[in-house]
């Protein structure tokens, strides 16, 4: 069983993720929160978790941990500290710490923030973490969603390195594909965007 360490498991894909990796017969979630109310939730569930702020030293949330997802957002507030630095923060120590792979949660629209009129500050962001994650040296695979919907997850994408179209996406499919592409032999050195569709996930990720 391998170690993950989820960056925003308080957030609503993140206990989605967290929930996956717990159900796993290969990796073990190890859920990072930023306050120590928000720990009893996983650890009601035997879940371990750690305490970890983006905005300060978090070389120690990856001792003994062995791949990373980040699913973390300031929600709009904070977005240069949390969504970029935050990110770039993490992806630093896990280089430190010779992580096997880092999963990013990132963003359709991340790769050309300049052509989208709304959420343009976040897209830099999320463009600027994915270029340190590429940049890093580590092994890694940057998952680009379009809208995330609260829906059921119906275990079907639409999965292109450019998808060349807008649409949602469940919170649910995106994390399972967050959470399949943690295996070794699984999308490395990856970029790519999903939508919802007709394909397995499995299979579609198979592909890349």
């Amino acid at each position: 069983m391998e170690n993950v360490l989820v960056a925003g498991a308080n957030g609503t894909t993140g206990k989605i993720i967290v929930n996956l990796l717990d159900k796993s017969q290969y990796f073990t979630p190890i859920a990072m929160v930023r306050s120590k109310d928000q720990q009893s939730q996983f650890e009601n569930k035997n879940i371990k978790t750690i305490l970890g702020d983006l905005e300060e030293d978090l070389s120690h949330t990856v001792k003994d941990i062995d791949k990373v997802i980040f699913a973390a957002g300031s929600g709009g507030k904070k977005v240069v500290e949390v969504d970029q630095e935050g990110a770039k923060r993490l992806i630093d120590v896990s280089k430190v710490a010779n992580i096997k792979k880092f999963v990013m949660l990132s963003s359709m629209g991340a790769d050309n923030p300049e052509s989208v009129d709304q959420l343009k500050d976040y897209l830099i962001a999320k463009q600027k973490a994915d270029l340190h994650l590429k940049d890093s040296g580590l092994q890694f695979t940057i998952v680009r969603p379009g809208a995330l919907k609260n829906d059921a997850g119906v275990g079907m994408i639409q999965l292109k390195e450019k998808l060349n179209k807008r649409g949602d996406i469940s919170r649910e499919d995106v994390a399972q594909t967050l959470v399949r592409v943690l295996h070794d032999d699984a999308a490395n050195n990856a970029v790519f965007e999903i939508l919802e569709g007709d394909t397995l996930i499995a299979e579609a990720i198979d592909k890349v």
